[in-house]
């Protein structure tokens, strides 16, 4: 269960409008931004609201990235958690947020950040 858990917000984004308006091309960045940092997408859910933003989640092999636009506030919020069973993947966790943050322009930031389980070598066991 290690991992990285980034809960974020972004403001006054500057980035390309439709990103905050459309779902697919939102889905379209998340795809890639999870792609190009080497998290496996296994299954996904994207909703326009009519005349408003858009929420999607992608499920990963490493765990999920949850988004939701409000394009009345030129805001994002994001919760993407990377766990680490195999490797350490926080280095990937970042990666994507960074994508994402890119794209978006956000002229403020809020971030906070949860490390999940041990984060570090087990105690030696006991005999």
């Amino acid at each position: 269960m290690n991992g990285l858990h980034i809960l974020a917000e972004f403001h006054a984004c500057a980035g390309d409008r439709r990103l905050l308006l459309d779902a697919a091309p939102l889905a379209a960045l998340c795809r890639r931004a999870c792609a190009e940092a080497g998290l496996a997408v296994v299954a996904e859910a994207f909703h326009q609201f009519p005349a408003a933003g858009a929420t999607g989640a992608l499920v990963l092999a490493e765990s999920h990235l949850a988004i939701h636009t409000w394009p009345e506030l030129d805001a994002v919020t994001l919760d993407l958690y990377v766990c680490n069973y195999s490797q350490d993947n926080r280095a990937a966790a970042e990666a994507a947020y960074e994508a994402l943050k890119a794209e978006f322009k956000p002229q403020r930031v809020v971030r906070h950040d949860v490390r999940r389980g041990a984060m570090q070598p087990a105690a030696p066991a006991l005999t």
